[in-house]
C-alpha cells in the first residue's frame, strides 16, 4: 500500500471542528506533531484546555478521517496545558494563578453561587489544577456548600493555607468567622479583606481560580476589575425580564474596565417535574440565549431548576461530586470546557517567563 503522506494526514485532520473551539485542531495551533511511517501515523495533539470527558471522542473522530486518508496503524495522542492568559493593562498576575475566572450576576437569587462551586468542580474533573474564592463578604456561601467547617491554617502567621474539599482549593471570609456573626463592615473594609484574602491565600499552582463575586456592581466588582488580575468573566441570569436586566448591567460592567465576558449561563432554565417528569418554563425562554446574541458574547448553556441540585448544594455535597454521571454534571462539564476553549484563544500573558531587569550604578 502507498505511504500516506504527512500533507494527507494534515488535511485529514482540518475536515475535524473541535466542537469547543469552533475551528480546526491544524488552525488553532493544537497539532504538535505528525511522525508518518509506511502506513503507521502518530499525531500528537495539545489542548489550550482541560477535556478529560471529550478527549476520546475527538480522538476517534480524528482517527476515523486519518485512516480514511489510507493510513492503516492510527495513534492520535491528546493532552492538555493551561498556560496564563492576558488580564486588565496595569494590574500584576499572581504568580500561582495562571488564570482567574469572575462569576456574577447582576442581582441576587439567581443561583450564582451553586453555579460557582459546580463549574469549579467541572473545571477539576476535566483535569485542571483549581480554587474558588468567595468574594461575598457579607453572605459567605461556599463554606456550606464545600460541606467545610474548619479553619484555614497559618504557618507563618501571615499567610493562609487554602482549604481543600473535593480536589478544590478554596479561601472564603465564611472559614475565618462564625456563620451567625454578620458583617457589618463599610466598602473599604470588604474590598481590603478581599484583596487580603486573595493575595493573603498560598494558593499552589492553580490553572484556573474561580472568583464567586456578591450580586450587583458595587465597590467588590470594582475592586475585583481595577486590582485583581480578571482572565475573564461569566454572568449568570435567570431567563425572565427583571434578572436579564440586571445582568445586563453586569455584563457592561465587565465591558467598560475592558475584561473579557466569556459568555453567559442561563440557571433555572426549565423546571422538571419530580412527579410527572413534565418540562416547563416556569421563569420564560430563551432569555439567556437571547441577551449573549444581543451583546455578541457567548451562550454557554442553560441549567434546569431541579430540586436535586439545591438538596445536594444545602448538604455541602455539589451535584458535580454528589452525581458525577447525571445529566446535570455532564451539563456543567460541558460549560466548563466551553469556557475555557474560549479561553485558550485569548492572548497568553509571558510576563512570568520574562526575567526582571535591574540597572545597577557601578
Amino acid at each position: 500500500m502507498a505511504e500516506v503522506s504527512q500533507l494527507q494526514v494534515e488535511t485529514a485532520l482540518k475536515a475535524v471542528i473541535d466542537p469547543y473551539l469552533e475551528k480546526d485542531l491544524v488552525s488553532a495551533k493544537a497539532v504538535k506533531n505528525i511522525a508518518v511511517s509506511g502506513d503507521k501515523v502518530t499525531v500528537d495533539i495539545v489542548l489550550g484546555y482541560p477535556a478529560k470527558g471529550s478527549r476520546a471522542a475527538l480522538a476517534a473522530k480524528l482517527k476515523e478521517k486519518v485512516v480514511a486518508a489510507g493510513a492503516k496503524d492510527v495513534t492520535i495522542n491528546i493532552s492538555s496545558n493551561i498556560v496564563s492568559h492576558g488580564v486588565q493593562k496595569g494590574v500584576k498576575p499572581l504568580t500561582s494563578v495562571k488564570n482567574i475566572i469572575a462569576i456574577a450576576s447582576g442581582k441576587g437569587g439567581v443561583g450564582k453561587s451553586t453555579v460557582a462551586v459546580n463549574l469549579a468542580l467541572a473545571l477539576s474533573a476535566e483535569g485542571a489544577t483549581v480554587g474558588i474564592l468567595d468574594a461575598d463578604i457579607y453572605g459567605p456561601s461556599q463554606p456550606t456548600m464545600l460541606g467545610v467547617k474548619m479553619k484555614p491554617e497559618s504557618k507563618d502567621g501571615k499567610t493562609l493555607e487554602p482549604i481543600m474539599s473535593y480536589h478544590l482549593q478554596s479561601m472564603s471570609i465564611g472559614y475565618l468567622i462564625d456563620e451567625e456573626t454578620p458583617m457589618i463592615w463599610r466598602g473599604p473594609m470588604v474590598t481590603q479583606a478581599l484583596e487580603q484574602l486573595l493575595r493573603d491565600t498560598n494558593w499552589k499552582d492553580i490553572d484556573y481560580l474561580i472568583v464567586d463575586l456578591p450580586p450587583g456592581t458595587g465597590d467588590v466588582q470594582l475592586t475585583l476589575a481595577q486590582k485583581v488580575p480578571v482572565t475573564g468573566a461569566i454572568i449568570v441570569t435567570t431567563p425572565q425580564d427583571i434578572a436579564l436586566l440586571d445582568a445586563r448591567k453586569g455584563l457592561k460592567m465587565f465591558e467598560k474596565v475592558e475584561i473579557p465576558v466569556l459568555g453567559v449561563i442561563e440557571n433555572m432554565s426549565t423546571h422538571i417535574c419530580s412527579k410527572c417528569s413534565h418540562e416547563e418554563h416556569i421563569f420564560g425562554a430563551g432569555g439567556g440565549a437571547k441577551m449573549a446574541e444581543q451583546y455578541d458574547v457567548d451562550f454557554l448553556g442553560a441549567l434546569p431548576l431541579d430540586m436535586r441540585i439545591r438538596e445536594e448544594t444545602d448538604a455541602g455535597k455539589p451535584t458535580v461530586v454528589a452525581d458525577p454521571e447525571c445529566r446535570i454534571s455532564h451539563i456543567y462539564r460541558d460549560i466548563a470546557r466551553r469556557v475555557t476553549a474560549k479561553l485558550s484563544l485569548q492572548k497568553k500573558d509571558f510576563s512570568a517567563k520574562f526575567p526582571n531587569i535591574v540597572i545597577q550604578n557601578t
